[in-house]
């Protein structure tokens, strides 16, 4: 039976629930919700767990906040002896327009700091990402304004039909493999 690790980054709290930077969290809870499986308060994190089509998915929701994602995802990964090639880490992107899905077998950290944390704990750049735009609609010095802020009227209406796109996207991922989904969802 394959496991898969799949850490959505966020951060814990409730003034942060509805931000654009807590997409990971917000993809995942969407996730647990059709597979109908709760989060667990666990070490370092919120899991939920599921099975679909013979694998494992192992949720994760860090609660060490976005700039110490790494020890979590670390933790997790050693834990549950998951291969790195079955990690699959969502975060936001501002370089990719509203909505838009990147999915990555590797890569730089693109300035996101918890994927800066995540490549220096793990020491690697070797692990699948699947970076949801948020845009840039902001002005000079505004970025974390902006990250930290909450969706607009349009953007709350189309998340729904982008969350269960993130959703497909994960189990594509644990089941047809990284480059079947990154032809499938890439640029979708």
């Amino acid at each position: 039976m394959k496991t898969f690790l799949i850490a959505g980054l966020g951060n814990i709290g409730e003034k942060y629930a509805n931000t654009r930077h807590n997409i990971g969290f917000k993809i995942l809870d969407e996730l647990a919700s059709k597979e109908n499986v709760s989060f667990e308060t666990e070490k370092l994190g919120d899991i939920a767990k599921f099975r679909f089509k013979g694998r494992t998915f192992i949720l994760l929701k860090p609660s060490t906040y976005m700039n110490l994602s790494g020890k979590a995802v670390k933790y997790w990964l050693t834990k549950e002896k998951v291969a790195i090639e079955n990690l699959l880490v969502i975060c936001d992107d501002l370089n990719l327009d509203f909505g838009a899905i990147r999915v990555k077998g590797k890569g730089s950290d693109g300035g996101h700091n918890g994927l800066k944390d995540i490549n220096a704990v793990l020491n690697t750049q070797q692990y699948a990402r699947f970076r949801f735009g948020v845009g840039a609609d902001f002005s000079k010095g505004r970025q974390v304004d902006y990250v930290l802020g909450e969706w607009d009227k349009e953007e709350n209406k189309s998340l729904p039909e982008r969350l269960d796109k993130g959703c497909e996207l994960i189990k594509s991922f644990g089941t047809a493999g990284l480059n079947n989904t990154m032809n499938a969802f890439n640029g979708k």
